[in-house]
């Protein structure tokens, strides 16, 4: 294992958040909020701690551009940047009132894995600096899932992501400015989108504040807010804008730079987001229908309701309109399955991504083919790229260690009292990344305050596990990733 080399790019990140933040720090010093000497306390215990890492990578004079990375040290990058970040990340949020260490902790990993559960109450009246800090924790998890998916977990063949293999992906020869170009033009996309969305969210009734909080939270599908009402707090008007952005923040970004390159506005073209906007129209078409006879409310009310609850569960963002749990047992049912599904691969959407249930379904009708013609061959094709072998089985390893993981975790909650539907749904909330479950505790209308600490830390490990396709970070408890 190359330690000094994963000790200088953690201590690199870490220097970086440490410069993230001052943001909050310049704001709570312009609003004199009293949080002042508590920010620049968290900003010189990350620097020291950054200062030290890079102490201890910088040991030999090697520049960074001629370092060799090794598929063992990608497997441990990955996992130990979520988990150090977020230790230094929730130095800020310990000066809330009554908020302990571990809600620290688990609010700042949902907030980096964008999974948008909370354990906070009274966001009305929190100092603005609190309430940027969240969504910057946010909107810095979904580039850094951005980037992720586009050229690290392809080359690391996680749970079918080969399928998504692009230069980017390359970690062979030259990492170093292939991996910079294309994170580069991400970060430009994203910056783009988010001040976009701010734009529309301002023009939809939104203070700036609120819209460029939002803007970083809706892109990111992170789903903070600033209001205990979430979203039920602002006009119809920025319902429909966030629809619209969650949307675009569960599509592959790499695709809106694929389409700014050739100049084609044919997304749909794209199989799987051809079957993301598919699935998103459908079901809100349905629910909306089930709305407009079950309640006294106008059709368009209820589309507006619908698609907005829906791209917000399917695109793991976990916004707040209106407790969908009191719609009937129809919309509970959906609510629940759609949390399964997740957005589009290379997005900032969480979930087992539509992609992987598309090849399921593409693997199934093959059998059944073959069943009535066993000499007959039939290729498996996905956007015009062969489904190997392997892709399969990365998959089915994937799918079987979320579901097992989903079960031990579900059972491990329960064994501290916590009720069932509360156990199954938060651990399925935890590693889907999408927010709220169900129920009246952590439900649409809840958060996840009055859970033991021992279960924040479950479930923060839960989100991490979620977020970094589960095989990432499991892999490094097999006893042969340690041996040399």
């Amino acid at each position: 294992m190359n330690y000094r080399l994963i000790s200088l790019l953690i201590g690199l990140f870490l220097s970086k958040l440490t410069m993230l933040m001052m943001v909050p720090t310049i704001l709570s010093w312009a609003d004199h909020d009293g949080l002042t000497t508590h920010y620049m306390q968290s900003v010189g215990i990350t620097f020291i701690a950054a200062s030290l890492l890079l102490a201890i990578g910088r040991k030999k004079r090697t520049s960074l551009a001629h370092l060799s990375m090794r598929v063992r040290d990608m497997f441990m990058l990955t996992t130990l940047t979520w988990v150090v970040m977020t230790a230094f990340a929730a130095l800020p949020l310990i000066f809330v009132p009554h908020t302990s260490y571990t809600d620290a902790y688990f609010e700042t990993m949902s907030g980096v894995t964008t999974t948008g559960s909370t354990v906070l109450s009274g966001l009305d009246h929190l100092p603005r600096s609190i309430l940027v800090w969240r969504s910057l924790l946010q909107w810095l998890g979904g580039i850094g899932f951005i980037v992720m998916g586009v050229g690290i977990l392809p080359y690391l063949n996680v749970g079918g992501m080969r399928l998504f293999y692009t230069e980017s992906s390359d970690w062979s020869e030259k990492p170093v400015p292939q991996t910079r170009r294309y994170t580069q033009q991400l970060l430009w996309l994203y910056i783009g989108l988010t001040t976009l969305c701010g734009l529309c969210y301002w023009l939809a009734g939104m203070s700036v504040f609120e819209a460029v909080c939002h803007a970083m939270t809706t892109l990111s599908t992170g789903g903070y807010s600033t209001s205990d009402s979430s979203m039920a707090e602002f006009s119809a008007a920025s319902h429909w804008v966030g629809s619209v952005f969650m949307l675009l923040g569960g599509m592959p970004f790499i695709l809106y730079i694929q389409m700014i390159r050739k100049r084609q506005l044919r997304v749909w073209r794209d199989e799987q987001v051809g079957g993301f906007l598919a699935l998103i129209g459908v079901t809100s078409l349905c629910l909306s229908i089930w709305m407009w006879q079950k309640e006294p409310i106008d059709y368009i009310d209820a589309l507006r309701l619908s698609l907005f609850n829906i791209s917000s569960v399917v695109t793991t963002t976990g916004f707040a309109l209106s407790d969908y749990t009191q719609w009937g047992s129809f919309a509970v049912v959906m609510f629940f399955f759609l949390t399964f599904i997740g957005g589009c691969s290379g997005s900032t959407a969480g979930g087992l991504k539509i992609f992987r249930f598309q090849v399921a379904f593409k693997v199934i009708y093959q059998h059944m083919k073959r069943l009535v013609h066993p000499a007959g061959v039939f290729p498996r094709r996905f956007n015009g790229r062969e489904i190997s072998d392997e892709i399969i089985t990365s998959m089915i390893v994937l799918m079987h260690l979320f579901f097992l993981t989903w079960a031990l975790l579900a059972m491990a909650l329960s064994m501290m009292g916590i009720e069932p539907i509360t156990a199954m749904t938060g651990a399925l909330t935890a590693l889907t990344n999408v927010g709220p479950g169900l129920g009246d505790q952590i439900g649409p209308a809840g958060n996840f305050a009055d859970l033991p600490d021992a279960a924040k830390w479950l479930l923060s490990a839960g989100m991490l596990l979620g977020r970094l396709e589960i095989t990432t970070a499991a892999v490094l408890l097999l006893p042969a990733f340690w041996r040399k």
